[in-house]
């Protein structure tokens, strides 16, 4: 599977930059090749935006980076019109969307209007202005940083617009020796310059595509509804995992199961993603809060208590 080993390449070069974060690195990967979009939620430097820059870069895509702050407009992210005197015409002015990657900065940090201007061209793959819907370029991918909830300035992202990030996840601090590599190795020169292309044009799109013909059996699909439809049914959570969550996971698996070089899933792929795909769709309870127990401690337990499927189911 010579795609596979080209997707694999992407990973080295940007773990060229991010140290000791695989697991993100590969999440990222997986979230990519299933074709949905990314949110990253951490405190500032730890590299959230180095990771974004570090796989456009590695993917060979257009990139765009929006710094979210109150005055953003929905325009910056969508685009305007603008009358041209000497054609007598009003001519379109590409918005910040209309790219391969869009790097969406501290997200959680502009205003609700223009939070929900990324809906349509996240969820459809096109904008709209003055009536005239203009599709995207392919791939569209949309990687978002936003800081903790309760940070100075920041403001809740709608659940709507969460459900359209495929995976959520946090990249953490590195430990005493990591961070001394990194510390070394910003020494001299900035590490993004030693990242190269590793896809050519339209490789992503077919890699894309290949992850589609992943076979899913039917127990793995029914694990996935009734891992589902226990985070609807605990006491633990107020809101479980809508059915474009369970969709995600799906796709989530599929594209785990292709990194992984098989052409088909296994449970324990369904379990690897479960908590990425899940976390930033459910909410505690109150009893949940009263317990201490958090969106982490309750995705684990659940795993826990939904059988899994025995581990050959998936090969026919």
């Amino acid at each position: 599977m010579k795609n596979v080993e080209k997707a694999k390449m992407v990973i080295g070069e940007v773990q060229k930059v991010i140290v000791g974060k695989d697991e993100c690195v590969e999440t990222i990967m997986t979230a990519i090749l299933a074709g949905g979009h990314i949110l990253i939620e951490d405190i500032p430097g730890v590299g959230k935006t180095t990771m974004a820059l570090a796989f456009a870069k590695a993917m060979n895509l257009k990139q765009n980076r929006v710094q979210f702050t109150p005055d953003v407009l929905p325009a910056d992210i969508t685009g305007f019109t603008m009358y041209n005197k000497q054609t007598d015409t009003f001519v379109y002015q590409p918005g910040a969307a209309m790219c391969n990657l869009l790097l969406a900065d501290e997200i959680n940090r502009t205003s609700p209007k223009t939070q929900s201007a990324l809906l349509e061209v996240m969820e459809e793959g096109n904008v709209t202005v003055d009536g005239i819907t203009r599709e995207v370029p392919a791939p569209f991918i949309v990687i978002a940083t936003e800081n903790p909830i309760g940070s100075v300035g920041t403001q809740m992202l709608p659940e709507s617009q969460l459900d359209r990030f495929m995976v959520c996840m946090s990249i953490g601090y590195p430990d005493p020796l990591e961070e001394i590599d990194i510390i070394r190795s910003r020494r001299e020169e900035n590490p993004l310059e030693l990242v190269r292309p590793a896809l050519a044009d339209g490789e992503l799109i077919q890699m894309q595509q290949d992850v589609t013909g992943i076979y899913i059996h039917d127990e793995v699909y029914r694990y996935i509804a009734n891992l589902a439809d226990a985070t609807r049914k605990s006491e633990m959570l107020e809101l479980g995992i809508s059915p474009r969550g369970s969709l995600a996971l799906a796709r989530m698996v599929q594209a785990r199961a292709y990194l992984k070089g098989r052409q088909f899933v296994i449970p324990d792929d369904v379990a690897a993603v479960f908590s990425s795909v899940a976390i930033h769709r459910v909410r505690v309870s109150t009893k949940a809060k009263l317990n201490r127990k958090t969106e982490e401690d309750i995705l684990a337990q659940i795993l826990k208590e939904v059988p899994k499927p025995s581990p050959e189911k998936g090969t026919s």
